[in-house]
């Protein structure tokens, strides 16, 4: 499991969460709900491990974690997986669709990641002759994709959403929850998305929290 425990957040001397409880649940997928500014995406980084909270701490696996980035054992850091908003954002421009995926792989020392990055594309059904494109080459919905794969690849127990279909058609939206469904399936993985789309949610989720209600 994976838990917020009474964390309090504040950015710039505001607090934007305080005493926000809660779990992530391997095999399941939770939806939560705020509007803009409501502190979803301060909670995903905490839970990410990127950010410190103010107060409270995070627990993974029934373990405190302390610390952030770095001060992390990888062990730790790689059993959790992030896919963010904008997908163009969170990739290198001059890299491949399949080295932007294999990414986590490399850093760990595996030398020969193409078995393993193949294995993934499918999973999320990205067509392995779109893995020596480029970004400027595949469609948001596609690079997204890609970006999923390169968060599962390492074969987390969770994985954080941070409004992932906000930049996604609604053709892209579907198929990257179907997707994201089927990941849950064959990795066990607990899932948490964050948005504001409660009829998405309710559709793609097994359960559906409003953030305005836990702090």
């Amino acid at each position: 499991m994976l838990r917020a425990v009474d964390v309090t957040i504040a950015r710039g001397g505001r607090v934007v969460l305080e005493g926000v409880d809660l779990e992530v649940h391997q095999g399941r997928i939770l939806g939560l709900l705020g509007p803009s500014g409501s502190g979803k995406t301060s909670l995903v980084r905490v839970l990410a491990l990127l950010d410190r909270p103010r107060s409270g701490h995070v627990e993974l696996d029934g373990q405190v974690v302390t610390g952030t980035r770095f001060q992390v054992p990888a062990g730790l850091r790689r059993r959790i997986g992030l896919v963010l908003q904008h997908p163009r954002r969170a990739v290198d421009p001059r890299l491949t669709v399949g080295e932007i995926i294999a990414e986590p792989l490399l850093a760990a020392g595996v030398r020969r990641p193409d078995a393993q990055v193949g294995e993934v594309a499918d999973l999320v059904q990205l067509g392995r002759h779109l893995l020596p494109r480029r970004p400027d080459e595949v469609s948001d919905g596609q690079l997204q994709r890609a970006t999923l794969a390169r968060a599962l690849v390492g074969q987390p127990r969770y994985l954080l959403l941070d409004e992932a279909t906000a930049s996604l058609d609604a053709a892209s939206t579907a198929m990257f929850a179907q997707v994201v469904r089927d990941a849950r399936e064959v990795q066990d993985l607990g899932v948490l998305t964050v948005g504001h789309d409660r009829e998405l949610f309710e559709a793609w989720c097994d359960e559906v929290a409003d953030l305005r209600r836990l702090s």
